[in-house]
Protein backbone atom coordinates (compact mmCIF):
# COMPACT_ATOMS: atom_id res chain seq x y z
CA UNK A 1 0.00 0.00 0.00
CA UNK A 2 1.34 3.46 -0.92
CA UNK A 3 1.75 5.95 1.89
CA UNK A 4 0.53 9.53 1.45
CA UNK A 5 3.31 12.09 1.94
CA UNK A 6 2.62 15.06 4.17
CA UNK A 7 2.72 18.50 2.57
CA UNK A 8 5.87 19.37 4.48
CA UNK A 9 7.68 16.21 3.48
CA UNK A 10 6.70 16.71 -0.14
CA UNK A 11 8.02 20.26 -0.12
CA UNK A 12 11.37 19.19 1.32
CA UNK A 13 11.69 16.34 -1.17
CA UNK A 14 10.88 18.55 -4.14
CA UNK A 15 13.26 21.28 -3.05
CA UNK A 16 16.13 18.81 -3.20
CA UNK A 17 15.19 17.27 -6.51
CA UNK A 18 14.58 20.64 -8.16
CA UNK A 19 18.16 21.59 -7.43
CA UNK A 20 19.32 18.41 -9.13
CA UNK A 21 17.00 18.70 -12.11
CA UNK A 22 17.97 22.30 -12.74
CA UNK A 23 21.48 21.09 -13.52
CA UNK A 24 20.83 17.76 -15.15
CA UNK A 25 18.01 18.85 -17.48
CA UNK A 26 20.46 20.64 -19.75
CA UNK A 27 21.45 18.60 -22.80
CA UNK A 28 24.63 18.93 -24.84
CA UNK A 29 25.47 22.25 -26.43
CA UNK A 30 23.67 21.45 -29.65
CA UNK A 31 20.66 20.16 -27.75
CA UNK A 32 21.30 16.73 -29.17
CA UNK A 33 22.26 13.38 -27.86
CA UNK A 34 25.39 13.47 -29.99
CA UNK A 35 27.64 12.82 -27.00
CA UNK A 36 25.28 10.51 -25.18
CA UNK A 37 24.34 6.88 -25.49
CA UNK A 38 21.72 4.89 -23.62
CA UNK A 39 23.86 4.85 -20.46
CA UNK A 40 24.57 8.58 -20.46
CA UNK A 41 25.35 10.71 -17.44
CA UNK A 42 26.87 7.77 -15.63
CA UNK A 43 23.44 6.31 -14.92
CA UNK A 44 24.34 2.94 -16.43
CA UNK A 45 20.75 2.66 -17.66
CA UNK A 46 19.47 1.45 -21.01
CA UNK A 47 16.13 1.72 -22.82
CA UNK A 48 15.50 -1.88 -23.78
CA UNK A 49 12.71 -3.26 -26.00
CA UNK A 50 10.22 -5.22 -23.93
CA UNK A 51 7.51 -6.25 -26.41
CA UNK A 52 5.78 -5.34 -29.65
CA UNK A 53 2.03 -5.06 -29.09
CA UNK A 54 -1.23 -4.54 -30.95
CA UNK A 55 -4.07 -2.21 -29.98
CA UNK A 56 -5.41 -4.79 -27.51
CA UNK A 57 -2.08 -4.91 -25.70
CA UNK A 58 -1.24 -8.39 -26.99
CA UNK A 59 2.37 -9.19 -27.85
CA UNK A 60 3.22 -9.63 -31.55
CA UNK A 61 6.39 -11.18 -32.99
CA UNK A 62 8.73 -8.71 -34.74
CA UNK A 63 9.89 -9.04 -38.36
CA UNK A 64 13.38 -10.30 -39.22
CA UNK A 65 16.10 -7.81 -40.17
CA UNK A 66 17.03 -9.80 -43.28
CA UNK A 67 13.65 -9.10 -44.90
CA UNK A 68 14.08 -5.31 -45.01
CA UNK A 69 14.66 -3.23 -48.13
CA UNK A 70 18.39 -2.47 -48.39
CA UNK A 71 19.41 1.10 -49.37
CA UNK A 72 22.41 -0.29 -51.25
CA UNK A 73 20.16 -2.17 -53.66
CA UNK A 74 22.07 -4.23 -56.21
CA UNK A 75 24.80 -1.61 -56.58
CA UNK A 76 23.97 -1.05 -60.26
CA UNK A 77 21.79 2.05 -60.02
CA UNK A 78 22.36 4.82 -62.53
CA UNK A 79 20.87 8.29 -62.06
CA UNK A 80 21.83 11.96 -62.08
CA UNK A 81 22.64 13.50 -58.69
CA UNK A 82 19.29 13.81 -56.89
CA UNK A 83 18.35 15.62 -53.67
CA UNK A 84 16.01 14.68 -50.84
CA UNK A 85 15.53 16.75 -47.68
CA UNK A 86 15.12 16.25 -43.96
CA UNK A 87 13.35 18.83 -41.76
CA UNK A 88 13.17 18.77 -37.98
CA UNK A 89 14.65 20.02 -34.72
CA UNK A 90 18.44 19.96 -34.99
CA UNK A 91 18.93 22.52 -32.22
CA UNK A 92 16.87 23.33 -29.13
CA UNK A 93 15.57 21.47 -26.12
CA UNK A 94 14.27 18.44 -28.04
CA UNK A 95 16.94 18.34 -30.75
CA UNK A 96 18.03 14.78 -29.98
CA UNK A 97 14.83 13.54 -31.63
CA UNK A 98 15.53 15.45 -34.84
CA UNK A 99 19.18 14.43 -34.87
CA UNK A 100 18.16 10.79 -34.52
CA UNK A 101 16.08 11.21 -37.67
CA UNK A 102 18.77 13.04 -39.59
CA UNK A 103 21.35 10.39 -38.71
CA UNK A 104 19.08 7.51 -39.68
CA UNK A 105 18.36 9.08 -43.05
CA UNK A 106 22.03 9.97 -43.56
CA UNK A 107 23.11 6.40 -42.85
CA UNK A 108 20.77 5.11 -45.55
CA UNK A 109 21.99 7.72 -48.04
CA UNK A 110 25.65 6.97 -47.28
CA UNK A 111 25.12 3.23 -47.71
CA UNK A 112 23.34 3.81 -51.00
CA UNK A 113 26.00 6.16 -52.32
CA UNK A 114 28.86 3.86 -51.36
CA UNK A 115 27.27 0.95 -53.22
CA UNK A 116 26.08 2.98 -56.24
CA UNK A 117 28.78 5.36 -57.53
CA UNK A 118 26.71 6.12 -60.64
CA UNK A 119 23.65 7.24 -58.66
CA UNK A 120 24.51 9.71 -55.93
CA UNK A 121 21.81 11.01 -53.55
CA UNK A 122 22.18 14.24 -51.59
CA UNK A 123 20.47 14.69 -48.21
CA UNK A 124 19.85 18.38 -47.48
CA UNK A 125 18.89 19.15 -43.87
CA UNK A 126 16.74 21.99 -42.49
CA UNK A 127 16.58 22.96 -38.82
CA UNK A 128 13.06 23.85 -37.60
CA UNK A 129 14.06 23.83 -33.91
CA UNK A 130 10.83 21.85 -33.43
CA UNK A 131 8.97 25.18 -33.49
CA UNK A 132 5.86 25.51 -35.70
CA UNK A 133 6.57 29.20 -36.33
CA UNK A 134 10.16 28.49 -37.33
CA UNK A 135 8.98 25.62 -39.52
CA UNK A 136 6.70 27.95 -41.48
CA UNK A 137 9.81 29.95 -42.39
CA UNK A 138 11.74 26.84 -43.38
CA UNK A 139 9.01 25.19 -45.47
CA UNK A 140 9.17 27.76 -48.33
CA UNK A 141 12.94 27.25 -48.54
CA UNK A 142 12.35 23.55 -49.11
CA UNK A 143 9.57 23.81 -51.69
CA UNK A 144 11.34 26.62 -53.60
CA UNK A 145 14.44 24.45 -54.02
CA UNK A 146 13.63 22.69 -57.28
CA UNK A 147 16.38 20.12 -56.71
CA UNK A 148 14.47 18.62 -53.75
CA UNK A 149 12.00 15.95 -54.87
CA UNK A 150 11.20 14.26 -51.54
CA UNK A 151 11.14 15.09 -47.83
CA UNK A 152 11.64 13.23 -44.57
CA UNK A 153 9.78 15.39 -42.06
CA UNK A 154 8.71 17.54 -40.47
CA UNK A 155 9.46 15.73 -37.25
CA UNK A 156 6.98 17.07 -34.68
CA UNK A 157 3.20 17.20 -34.92
CA UNK A 158 2.91 20.94 -34.32
CA UNK A 159 5.31 21.90 -37.08
CA UNK A 160 3.76 19.32 -39.39
CA UNK A 161 0.32 20.85 -38.83
CA UNK A 162 1.73 24.30 -39.60
CA UNK A 163 3.47 23.31 -42.84
CA UNK A 164 1.59 20.36 -44.32
CA UNK A 165 -0.49 22.59 -46.58
CA UNK A 166 2.66 24.17 -48.03
CA UNK A 167 4.13 20.82 -49.02
CA UNK A 168 0.78 19.62 -50.30
CA UNK A 169 0.37 22.66 -52.54
CA UNK A 170 3.89 22.14 -53.91
CA UNK A 171 3.22 18.46 -54.62
CA UNK A 172 6.24 17.45 -52.54
CA UNK A 173 6.01 14.04 -50.89
CA UNK A 174 6.41 14.46 -47.11
CA UNK A 175 7.20 11.32 -45.12
CA UNK A 176 7.36 11.79 -41.36
CA UNK A 177 9.31 9.43 -39.15
CA UNK A 178 7.83 10.79 -35.96
CA UNK A 179 4.74 13.07 -36.08
CA UNK A 180 1.99 11.03 -34.43
CA UNK A 181 -0.97 13.39 -33.80
CA UNK A 182 -3.95 11.54 -35.34
CA UNK A 183 -5.59 14.68 -36.77
CA UNK A 184 -2.74 15.32 -39.21
CA UNK A 185 -4.20 12.94 -41.77
CA UNK A 186 -7.62 14.63 -41.57
CA UNK A 187 -6.38 17.76 -43.35
CA UNK A 188 -6.94 16.45 -46.86
CA UNK A 189 -3.23 16.55 -47.75
CA UNK A 190 -2.33 14.27 -50.66
CA UNK A 191 1.43 14.39 -50.10
CA UNK A 192 1.67 13.41 -46.41
CA UNK A 193 2.66 9.88 -45.36
CA UNK A 194 3.15 8.82 -41.76
CA UNK A 195 5.92 6.25 -41.28
CA UNK A 196 4.67 4.92 -37.96
CA UNK A 197 1.44 4.42 -36.05
CA UNK A 198 -0.47 7.48 -34.83
CA UNK A 199 -1.51 8.16 -31.25
CA UNK A 200 -4.98 6.69 -31.79
CA UNK A 201 -3.12 3.39 -32.15
CA UNK A 202 -0.51 4.06 -29.48
CA UNK A 203 -3.12 5.15 -26.92
CA UNK A 204 -5.26 2.02 -26.67
CA UNK A 205 -2.29 -0.31 -27.18
CA UNK A 206 -0.33 1.15 -24.27
CA UNK A 207 -3.44 1.58 -22.11
CA UNK A 208 -4.40 -2.06 -22.56
CA UNK A 209 -0.84 -3.19 -21.87
CA UNK A 210 -0.72 -1.12 -18.68
CA UNK A 211 -4.02 -2.40 -17.31
CA UNK A 212 -3.54 -5.93 -18.62
CA UNK A 213 0.04 -7.21 -18.68
CA UNK A 214 1.32 -4.73 -16.08
CA UNK A 215 -1.80 -4.83 -13.89
CA UNK A 216 -2.11 -1.07 -13.29
CA UNK A 217 -5.49 -0.13 -11.83
CA UNK A 218 -5.17 3.64 -11.33
CA UNK A 219 -3.21 5.92 -13.70
CA UNK A 220 -2.72 9.70 -13.63
CA UNK A 221 -2.37 11.21 -17.12
CA UNK A 222 -0.24 14.36 -17.37
CA UNK A 223 0.28 16.21 -20.66
CA UNK A 224 2.32 19.11 -21.97
CA UNK A 225 0.86 21.94 -24.07
CA UNK A 226 1.99 20.70 -27.50
CA UNK A 227 -0.11 19.22 -30.32
CA UNK A 228 1.64 15.93 -29.69
CA UNK A 229 1.02 15.91 -25.96
CA UNK A 230 -2.66 16.78 -26.31
CA UNK A 231 -3.32 14.07 -28.89
CA UNK A 232 -1.47 11.33 -27.04
CA UNK A 233 -3.05 12.20 -23.68
CA UNK A 234 -6.52 12.12 -25.20
CA UNK A 235 -5.88 8.69 -26.73
CA UNK A 236 -4.30 7.25 -23.57
CA UNK A 237 -7.11 8.55 -21.35
CA UNK A 238 -9.77 7.07 -23.62
CA UNK A 239 -7.93 3.75 -23.74
CA UNK A 240 -7.53 3.57 -19.96
CA UNK A 241 -11.23 4.15 -19.36
CA UNK A 242 -12.04 3.93 -15.63
CA UNK A 243 -8.35 3.34 -14.82
CA UNK A 244 -7.63 6.98 -15.74
CA UNK A 245 -8.12 9.00 -12.57
CA UNK A 246 -9.42 12.48 -13.45
CA UNK A 247 -8.59 13.74 -9.97
CA UNK A 248 -4.87 13.59 -10.71
CA UNK A 249 -4.78 14.44 -14.41
CA UNK A 250 -2.61 17.48 -15.00
CA UNK A 251 -1.09 19.93 -17.46
CA UNK A 252 2.45 21.26 -17.73
CA UNK A 253 4.03 23.78 -20.07
CA UNK A 254 7.01 23.43 -22.41
CA UNK A 255 10.04 24.74 -20.58
CA UNK A 256 8.53 24.13 -17.15
CA UNK A 257 10.81 22.54 -14.54
CA UNK A 258 8.94 22.83 -11.22
CA UNK A 259 6.23 20.17 -11.17
CA UNK A 260 5.37 20.38 -7.46
CA UNK A 261 1.73 21.33 -8.08
CA UNK A 262 0.92 18.43 -10.38
CA UNK A 263 2.91 15.97 -8.25
CA UNK A 264 0.90 17.04 -5.20
CA UNK A 265 -2.23 15.94 -7.07
CA UNK A 266 -0.57 12.64 -7.91
CA UNK A 267 0.56 11.82 -4.38
CA UNK A 268 -2.88 12.73 -3.08
CA UNK A 269 -4.49 10.03 -5.26
CA UNK A 270 -1.86 7.30 -4.72
CA UNK A 271 -1.96 5.85 -8.28
CA UNK A 272 -0.13 2.80 -9.62
CA UNK A 273 1.37 4.79 -12.49
CA UNK A 274 1.71 8.22 -14.07
CA UNK A 275 1.56 8.53 -17.85
CA UNK A 276 3.29 11.63 -19.22
CA UNK A 277 2.35 12.77 -22.74
CA UNK A 278 5.18 15.05 -23.81
CA UNK A 279 8.89 15.27 -24.57
CA UNK A 280 11.99 14.21 -22.66
CA UNK A 281 13.03 17.79 -21.83
CA UNK A 282 10.08 17.96 -19.41
CA UNK A 283 9.75 14.22 -18.88
CA UNK A 284 13.19 13.87 -17.29
CA UNK A 285 12.74 16.42 -14.46
CA UNK A 286 9.15 15.23 -13.96
CA UNK A 287 10.41 11.66 -13.52
CA UNK A 288 13.05 12.86 -11.06
CA UNK A 289 10.58 14.75 -8.93
CA UNK A 290 8.03 11.93 -9.08
CA UNK A 291 10.63 9.38 -7.99
CA UNK A 292 11.48 11.49 -4.94
CA UNK A 293 7.88 12.22 -3.97
CA UNK A 294 6.34 8.83 -4.80
CA UNK A 295 9.03 6.19 -5.46
CA UNK A 296 6.52 3.34 -5.84
CA UNK A 297 4.61 4.99 -8.69
CA UNK A 298 5.66 3.78 -12.16
CA UNK A 299 6.60 6.54 -14.61
CA UNK A 300 5.24 5.79 -18.09
CA UNK A 301 5.61 7.89 -21.23
CA UNK A 302 5.47 7.75 -25.01
CA UNK A 303 7.80 8.28 -27.93
CA UNK A 304 8.54 11.92 -27.13
CA UNK A 305 10.37 10.77 -23.99
CA UNK A 306 11.80 7.56 -25.42
CA UNK A 307 15.33 8.78 -26.08
CA UNK A 308 18.78 8.35 -24.47
CA UNK A 309 18.52 11.98 -23.40
CA UNK A 310 15.75 10.93 -21.00
CA UNK A 311 18.08 8.62 -19.09
CA UNK A 312 20.93 11.12 -19.41
CA UNK A 313 18.90 13.94 -17.87
CA UNK A 314 16.81 11.93 -15.39
CA UNK A 315 19.70 9.77 -14.20
CA UNK A 316 18.85 6.99 -11.75
CA UNK A 317 15.31 8.35 -11.41
CA UNK A 318 14.60 6.88 -14.86
CA UNK A 319 15.13 3.32 -13.64
CA UNK A 320 11.96 1.27 -13.86
CA UNK A 321 10.24 3.66 -16.27
CA UNK A 322 8.10 2.17 -19.04
CA UNK A 323 8.28 3.92 -22.42
CA UNK A 324 6.21 3.27 -25.52
CA UNK A 325 6.79 4.13 -29.15
CA UNK A 326 5.31 3.42 -32.56
CA UNK A 327 8.98 3.24 -33.56
CA UNK A 328 10.89 0.00 -33.73
CA UNK A 329 14.16 -0.83 -31.93
CA UNK A 330 17.45 -0.94 -33.80
CA UNK A 331 18.27 -4.34 -35.25
CA UNK A 332 21.78 -5.75 -34.80
CA UNK A 333 23.47 -4.82 -38.09
CA UNK A 334 21.76 -1.42 -38.23
CA UNK A 335 22.93 -0.68 -34.70
CA UNK A 336 26.53 -1.60 -35.56
CA UNK A 337 26.51 0.54 -38.70
CA UNK A 338 24.92 3.49 -36.91
CA UNK A 339 27.35 3.41 -34.02
CA UNK A 340 30.30 3.18 -36.40
CA UNK A 341 29.06 6.19 -38.37
CA UNK A 342 27.95 8.50 -35.53
CA UNK A 343 29.80 7.22 -32.44
CA UNK A 344 26.55 6.88 -30.51
CA UNK A 345 23.69 4.43 -30.21
CA UNK A 346 20.69 4.93 -32.50
CA UNK A 347 17.78 6.70 -30.86
CA UNK A 348 14.03 6.91 -31.25
CA UNK A 349 12.91 7.31 -34.92
CA UNK A 350 16.38 6.52 -36.34
CA UNK A 351 15.12 3.25 -37.83
CA UNK A 352 12.01 4.88 -39.35
CA UNK A 353 14.10 7.62 -40.95
CA UNK A 354 16.43 4.99 -42.39
CA UNK A 355 13.47 3.10 -43.85
CA UNK A 356 11.80 6.22 -45.30
CA UNK A 357 15.01 7.43 -46.90
CA UNK A 358 15.48 3.97 -48.37
CA UNK A 359 11.98 4.00 -49.84
CA UNK A 360 12.52 7.43 -51.43
CA UNK A 361 15.84 6.30 -52.90
CA UNK A 362 14.24 3.11 -54.21
CA UNK A 363 11.82 5.31 -56.12
CA UNK A 364 14.68 7.40 -57.50
CA UNK A 365 16.69 4.38 -58.64
CA UNK A 366 13.54 3.03 -60.29
CA UNK A 367 13.42 6.17 -62.41
CA UNK A 368 10.97 8.32 -60.41
CA UNK A 369 12.97 11.57 -60.42
CA UNK A 370 10.39 14.34 -60.37
CA UNK A 371 8.12 15.39 -57.52
CA UNK A 372 4.95 13.99 -59.14
CA UNK A 373 6.67 10.72 -60.02
CA UNK A 374 8.15 10.16 -56.56
CA UNK A 375 4.84 11.07 -54.92
CA UNK A 376 3.04 8.47 -56.99
CA UNK A 377 5.73 5.90 -56.20
CA UNK A 378 5.30 6.35 -52.44
CA UNK A 379 1.52 6.39 -52.71
CA UNK A 380 1.60 2.92 -54.29
CA UNK A 381 4.55 1.50 -52.38
CA UNK A 382 4.43 -1.75 -50.43
CA UNK A 383 7.36 -3.53 -48.87
CA UNK A 384 9.20 -4.47 -45.67
CA UNK A 385 11.58 -2.17 -43.82
CA UNK A 386 13.68 -2.61 -40.72
CA UNK A 387 10.90 -1.30 -38.49
CA UNK A 388 7.81 -2.71 -40.18
CA UNK A 389 5.87 -3.30 -43.41
CA UNK A 390 5.22 -0.05 -45.27
CA UNK A 391 2.04 0.53 -47.23
CA UNK A 392 -0.22 3.56 -46.97
CA UNK A 393 -3.92 4.29 -47.09
CA UNK A 394 -5.17 7.17 -49.29
CA UNK A 395 -5.06 9.39 -46.18
CA UNK A 396 -1.38 8.65 -45.58
CA UNK A 397 -1.69 6.27 -42.64
CA UNK A 398 0.02 2.90 -42.53
CA UNK A 399 -2.30 0.03 -43.37
CA UNK A 400 -0.89 -1.99 -40.45
CA UNK A 401 0.44 -0.42 -37.26
CA UNK A 402 1.99 -1.85 -34.12
CA UNK A 403 3.52 -0.33 -30.99
CA UNK A 404 6.70 -1.14 -29.07
CA UNK A 405 7.00 -1.05 -25.29
CA UNK A 406 10.40 -0.46 -23.68
CA UNK A 407 11.64 -0.52 -20.12
CA UNK A 408 14.49 1.41 -18.53
CA UNK A 409 16.90 -0.81 -16.63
Amino acid sequence: MHRRMTTGALAVALAGVLAVSACSSKSTESGSGSESGPSSAGSGLTIAPLAQIDTKGNEVQAAAESEALNPAGDGKANCPSTTIAMAGALTGADAALGINIRNGAQLAVDQHNKANPDCQIVLKTFDTEGDPQKATQVAPQIVNDDSIIGLIGPAFSGETKATGGVFNQAGLVSTTASATNPALTDNGWRTFFRGLANDDVQGPAVANYLTGKLGKKKVCVIKDDTEYGAGLARAITAGLGPAADENCSGDVKKGERDFSAVISKVTGEQPDAVFFAGYYSEGAPLAQQLKTAAPDVTFVSGDGTNDPQFTAQAGDSAKGAVLSCPCGPAKDQFKKDYEAAFKQAPGVYSVEAYDLATILMKGITDGQRTRPQLLEFVRNYQGPGLAREYQWTPKGELTSSLIWVYDVK
